[in-house]
Order: C-alpha cells, then sequence, then structure tokens
C-alpha cells in the first residue's frame, strides 16, 4: 500500500485536460464487442477498470487491437460470444459487473461466470438478477446476491421493468438485453440516471424510444455503431474542480471534458454552492435521444461557499461526486445535507461510512445518516490521515483535502486513484506549479 502526502497548496493554476470517460470507455468496448463490423474507438481510457473490459471482451473471443491512438474491437456479434475458458474477471469494474451479464443472459444455451477482486465480491448483484430472471435468465450467485455469480443464457421475454432505484447500470443491463429479447423492453426510471448507453445505442442503429421516466428498445439483430470518440471524464474532472474552488487565489481550464446533463449534477450544486464555474453545460434535451455525447472547457475559479441541501432526485446525476460535496460542506457557511443517496453504501466502499470518518479524522464535522449525511460547515479542515479503502475517489478526496488544509494530508492507499484516473498525482502537480 502506497502513501502519498498532500500539503496545503498555494493555488493551482493552468488548465488539465481530465482523463477519457470511464463510464463511456466501459460501455464503448461492450458494445464494439457486441457489434458485425469492426469499431474504432478514439480516447479510450486506459486505466485498471476499463483494461478489464477489453480483457472480459477478449475472453468472449473479440479481437481487440491496442495503440496510441485508439481501440480497435473487432466483436463477435449479438449472439454469437464463445464461451469463456474460466471465470471472466471484472477486476474492481462495478460498471463491467453489472452492464456484461445484460448482453451474456441472451447467449442461448452457454453460460458464463463473472468474478472480480475483493471489493467486487462485497458487492450485490441481486439488482441485476432480478428482472434479468424474469426474462428468463438463470443467475447463480453466491449466499444468493455476491460474486461470484454465472449466467446461464436462454432465449429471452421482452418485460417492463421498473427500477426501484434510479441506477444507470441496472438500466442499461436490462436495455441491452432488450436487445437480445423477444418484443419490447420498457425501464421506467424514478429519476433520471446516466443516458450514455441510450446515445451510444442510438448512435449504433438502435430505434430508442423515450416518453418521460420510460426508455424502451426492442430486439434487434445487429448492432452497428460508427467510431467513437470518448470525451474527457466529468466525474474524474470534478477532482480538479473542487480542488480549484476551495484553494484561495486559484484559477484553473478543464479542457474537452464531457458535459453531458446527466453528468453535470455536481457542477450545479457546486455552482448553488458559491463556486465559480463557467461553461456550456448541455441542457436536458427532453425526450429525443441524441447520439452524441457533447463535450466543452469549463472555467473554475476559488469562490465562498455556503451550505445547501441535496435531495433524493439530484442524488443519480452526481453519485460519484458526491464524496466531494461532503469536502466541500466542510468549508462552506452553514450546513450541507444530502439525502436519498443510500446507493452510496454499494460503491467500491461504503461511501457514507467512509468519507464520514475519513473527514472526520481531518477535523471536519459530519454525521452519517442511512441515506446521507449531515456536514456542518467550520470553514476548513485541520488534516490528518485518510484511507483509501481500495476506493479510487476515496483516495483523490484525500489528495484534494489536503491541499485546502491546513496542516496537509497523507493518504494511506493512493494507488487506487489508478482505478479511473491514472495520472491523477501527475496532473494535479502541474496545476501547482
Amino acid at each position: 500500500m502506497s502513501r502519498a502526502r498532500f500539503d496545503h497548496a498555494r493555488r493551482l493554476r493552468g488548465s488539465v485536460t481530465p482523463p477519457s470517460d470511464k463510464s463511456i470507455s466501459h460501455r464503448a468496448a461492450i458494445l464494439g464487442a457486441m457489434a458485425s463490423e469492426p469499431v474504432r474507438v478514439r480516447n479510450y481510457l486506459h486505466a485498471e477498470d476499463t483494461v478489464s473490459s477489453l480483457e472480459a471482451m477478449r475472453a468472449l473471443g473479440a479481437l481487440v487491437t491496442i495503440d496510441a491512438d485508439e481501440v480497435v474491437i473487432r466483436g463477435t456479434g449479438l449472439r454469437e460470444t464463445g464461451e469463456a475458458d474460466g471465470p471472466i474477471d471484472v477486476g474492481n469494474a462495478g460498471t463491467l459487473m453489472r452492464l456484461l451479464p445484460g448482453w451474456l443472459a441472451g447467449q442461448e444455451g452457454r453460460s458464463y461466470t463473472l468474478d472480480g477482486d475483493a471489493s467486487i465480491r462485497r458487492r450485490p448483484v441481486d439488482r441485476i438478477a432480478e428482472p434479468l430472471r424474469r426474462m428468463g435468465a438463470v443467475i447463480d450467485a453466491t449466499d444468493g446476491r455476491l460474486p461470484p455469480f454465472t449466467v446461464h443464457g436462454t432465449r429471452l421475454t421482452a418485460i417492463d421493468y421498473e427500477l426501484p432505484v434510479a441506477s444507470a447500470q441496472v438500466k442499461s443491463c436490462v436495455l441491452l438485453a432488450g436487445l437480445m429479447a423477444e418484443g419490447a423492453t420498457t425501464v421506467v426510471e424514478p429519476v433520471p440516471s446516466r443516458d450514455h448507453t441510450e446515445r451510444m445505442l442510438a448512435g449504433a442503429g438502435v430505434t430508442v424510444h423515450r416518453d418521460g421516466a420510460r426508455i424502451t428498445v426492442s430486439g434487434v439483430d445487429e448492432l452497428t455503431p460508427e467510431d467513437l470518440v470518448v470525451p474527457g471524464d466529468p466525474s474524474s474532472a470534478a477532482f480538479m474542480i473542487a480542488a480549484a474552488v476551495l484553494v484561495p487565489g486559484s484559477r484553473i481550464t478543464v479542457r474537452a471534458t464531457g458535459t453531458n446533463w446527466t453528468r453535470t449534477g455536481f457542477l450545479r450544486i457546486l455552482q448553488r454552492m458559491g463556486g465559480i464555474v463557467v461553461g456550456d453545460l448541455e441542457d436536458a434535451p427532453g425526450d429525443a435521444v441524441p447520439g452524441h455525447e457533447p463535450l466543452g472547457d469549463l472555467e473554475v475559479a476559488h469562490g465562498p461557499l455556503i451550505g445547501t441541501v441535496v435531495e433524493a432526485g439530484e442524488v443519480p446525476l452526481a453519485i460519484d461526486e458526491l464524496p466531494l460535496v461532503a469536502l466541500l460542506g466542510c468549508f462552506a457557511e452553514g450546513e450541507t445535507v444530502v439525502r436519498g443517496a443510500q446507493e452510496l453504501r454499494l460503491k467500491e466502499s461504503d461511501r457514507i461510512a467512509t468519507v464520514v470518518d475519513g473527514l472526520r479524522a481531518l477535523g471536519g464535522e459530519l454525521e452519517a445518516t442511512d441515506d446521507g449525511f449531515v456536514v456542518t460547515g467550520t470553514g476548513g479542515l485541520r488534516g490528518g490521515t485518510i484511507g483509501s479503502h481500495g476506493d479510487h475517489r476515496l483516495a483523490m478526496l484525500g489528495a484534494v483535502a489536503g491541499l485546502a488544509s491546513s496542516d496537509g494530508v497523507t493518504v494511506d492507499g493512493m494507488e487506487a486513484a489508478a482505478v479511473s484516473y491514472p495520472t491523477f498525482t501527475d496532473d494535479l502537480a502541474r496545476l501547482l506549479g
């Protein structure tokens, strides 16, 4: 386990291009493998999680070629995957673990076992197993709900499925299975979540119909995705943005980051708190399903913060950045409350417990709730030591906290950041100049 020290920063200046979007890279790998013709993916994220996706596609029979500028995936087609030689290792990639079974469930007569690291083995799969079973698949999970688990492919039947909790991963799993099913499959969202899968399917020739909260796809014979360009990851950019807002005298430019409206919830929360973030953020497109991803530049500067309340309806559009909201709340005037975020307990770590305990150890005043947390702003943090618990976002949270703290922060397990942002410390060092 590596330790890294992050001391109080004078200011951040310059520009940074965030790593390629992790969510979109996972989906590009899977859709590329499902396609009948080769797919070129430019700006694919080469990090631990997304490499796991490419290796999983190879295990299923896809040919994957990697060079400096692009990844080329020569897929197997929708219904012609090979049987893997042993369990498919998803590593630490929860997105891969939850999306891939949607495709595998439609591989009639073939079975696939998915496994991963110690963190993955603690993450439940019952929320994808339930709709897939309703469609006809057989899912055998450890203790009924945990990895390793086996997907037995079969002829699938379309369903109407109402998500009990907003989840882009569960939604995507069901939609991918719907491509293999007889009839029209509809997913109903309680509130909007990331729409990358819908956009990418539309770009691959699938008719994706949205009617308010209802998203419908029908069975298809093939996918025909165009070559893909992956934008910068707004969830990774969020750490640099938070650092610039928290450290006085800072001003940075974030280049070529995704501005999809389902990924900018954190930026809107930050603006509401008083953070200075200027750029063209995509507006919600209504019932239209664009076949592309928007991107743009953002100007970010330090500014005084006030507390806010994040309600359940905002959570899915800022789920990965909510730990940063807790950190910002420590520096804000007043109280910051996050509600309806019980999904955080099912991430790489229990992010409610680890964030609250971690920031308390640095001098913050926080209380955990069943579905979120309450932060009492004190104007800053003292500093100390925080553990990553093997969670990439907690490692980067500790680094940002250190820059804004009075005494600095030591992060135990900083190597976890490589899961999504391999160049995090290098990029941060350049901004610190």
